[in-house]
C-alpha cells in the first residue's frame, strides 16, 4: 500500500507498506525530513527504513501483551502491525499517521483528540463478545503500547487510558494510585491516576496528558538522536540527548523520578516509561512529561516474605539496583519528609479497599507498607549525609 506518512497536516515522506506483514517496505520523496520521528535522520534525502520500521513497530501493540493472541485471531488479522493500517496509524500519544494515496484524508476530520472512536478493538482486547456487524477498526487501541490489559475510552468527555493488572495481585492499578498521592506530596509533576472495578477486577484509570498539539516522545527515541559512546553511561547518555535537543529541567525531574521509584521499589521505569513532551507543529520542547506507568512497584508480584526481605530490588532504567540508581541523584533538598507522614495510611487504605480483599490480605498490606517506611528513613538519612558533605 502506497501512502504518505504525515505529522498532524504536514507530509513528511512517501513510504509504501507491505500489505501482508505491514512492514515499510520502501521510502520514497523525502518531504519535510525536520519532522521525521525523533531519533530518524534523513542523510541526502534517504531515511533509514531498518530505524523508521523500528519506529512503526513500536507503535503496534507487542505481541507479549495478555490476551493479545486470542484477540487477533477473534478479528482475524495475522499481525499487530495490520491492526496499525487499518487504523490509519493515528494515535492519542502523537500526532504521526498515515495517509493512502489517493485516499484524501485530512487530519482535523479523523484525528482521535477530536473525534469519536470506536470502541470496537478494545473491546475485543478486553475479551468481550465481537458485534454480529462489521467491525469498526478506527480506534487508538491499536497504537498502545505495554505487556498489560489496557484500552482507551471517553469518559466525561476526556480521553482516558483504562489498565489492568496482571494476576495473581492485580495490584498494578492500585499501586498507581497510591504512587500518584506520593507525587502529589513531594510535589512531583504526574499523572493522576484513580481505579475502578469491573466484575470484581480492578482497573487504574488516567486522563491523557497529549492534546491536539503536543505528542509524548519516549526516552529511547531522545537517545537515539546521538550514538552513545562506549564511555559514557546510560544515565548521561539520555542527559546529554536531551539537553542537546533543548528540553528544560531534565536533570532536576531525574532526580525526582529516580527518588520515587526508590520508594515505590518500581521495576519496570523502562526507556519507553518516560519521556518529553513536545509541540507537534513548532517541534518546540515543552518539558519532560509527567511521571506516569508506575503500576510495576511496591512488590506486585511477590509474596509478603519476599516483598520484606528483598533489599536489592531490580530496577530500570539506568542502573540494575534502586541502591545503585540512587547515587544518580544530584540533590536531596527538595524533598519534603514530613509530607511523607502520611504515606503507610494511603497505603493501608489503597490496598484495603473492599474489592482489593480478594486479592490483596493484611500480611501482605504491612510487609508492603513496613517496606515503603523503612526506604523513606533510609532516603531520609542519605539526604541529611548529602546535605553534610554540601555544607563542608
Amino acid at each position: 500500500m502506497k501512502c504518505v506518512l504525515m505529522h498532524k497536516r504536514i507530509e513528511v515522506a512517501q513510504i509504501e507498506l507491505d500489505d501482508a506483514s505491514g512492514f515499510i517496505k520502501k521510502i520514497g520523496t523525502v518531504y519535510a525530513p525536520e519532522h521525521l520521528p525523533v531519533g530518524i535522520k534523513a542523510k541526502k534525502g534517504y531515511i533509514d527504513r531498518a530505524g523508521l520500521n523500528t519506529w512503526w513497530a513500536d507503535r503496534s501493540i507487542p505481541a507479549s501483551r495478555s490476551g493479545v493472541r486470542e484477540a487477533l485471531d477473534r478479528l482475524n488479522v495475522s499481525d499487530t502491525r495490520m491492526l496499525l493500517i487499518r487504523c490509519n496509524g493515528l494515535s492519542l500519544s502523537d500526532q504521526y499517521w498515515i495517509r493512502p494515496d489517493g485516499s484524501g484524508l485530512i487530519w482535523d476530520e479523523i484525528n482521535y483528540f477530536d473525534h469519536p472512536f470506536s470502541d470496537d478493538i478494545g473491546d475485543v482486547l478486553f475479551g468481550q463478545d465481537i458485534k454480529e456487524n462489521v467491525l469498526d477498526f478506527s480506534s487508538p487501541d491499536s497504537t498502545s503500547d505495554g505487556n498489560l490489559k489496557k484500552r482507551w475510552k471517553v469518559l466525561n468527555g476526556k480521553r482516558c487510558l483504562i489498565k489492568g493488572g496482571s494476576n495473581p495481585f492485580r495490584q498494578q492499578p492500585l499501586n498507581e494510585v497510591i504512587a500518584s498521592k506520593i507525587m502529589e506530596r513531594l510535589a512531583i509533576p504526574h499523572v493522576t491516576y484513580s481505579v475502578i472495578w469491573n466484575q470484581g477486577v480492578p482497573y487504574s484509570v488516567c486522563e491523557d496528558f497529549i492534546d491536539r498539539d503536543t505528542e509524548l516522545v519516549t526516552a529511547w527515541r531522545i537517545m537515539q538522536t546521538e550514538k552513545k559512546a562506549n564511555d559514557v553511561s546510560l544515565y548521561r547518555h539520555f542527559v546529554n540527548c536531551a539537553v542537546r535537543s533543548g528540553i528544560p529541567n531534565v536533570i532536576s525531574f531525574l532526580d525526582r523520578m529516580i527518588v520515587l521509584d526508590y520508594l515505590i521499589a518500581n521495576e519496570d521505569r523502562h526507556l519507553n516509561n518516560f519521556g518529553a513532551v513536545r509541540n507537534a507543529e513548532t517541534l518546540k520542547w515543552i518539558g519532560m512529561a509527567p511521571v506516569y506507568d508506575s503500576g510495576s512497584s511496591l512488590g506486585y508480584d511477590k509474596v509478603a516474605a519476599e516483598i520484606r526481605t528483598s533489599e536489592n530490588v531490580i530496577c530500570k532504567p539506568f542502573k540494575k539496583l534502586h541502591v545503585d540508581q540512587l547515587k544518580l541523584v544530584t540533590d536531596f533538598s527538595w524533598i519534603d519528609f514530613a509530607a511523607l507522614s502520611d504515606v503507610r495510611s494511603v497505603i493501608r487504605e489503597k490496598l484495603s479497599e473492599e474489592g482489593a480483599k480478594e486479592y490483596i490480605d493484611q500480611v501482605r498490606i504491612d510487609a508492603i507498607a513496613d517496606t515503603v517506611e523503612r526506604r523513606i528513613q533510609y532516603l531520609q538519612k542519605i539526604s541529611m549525609a548529602a546535605h553534610s558533605d554540601f555544607r563542608h
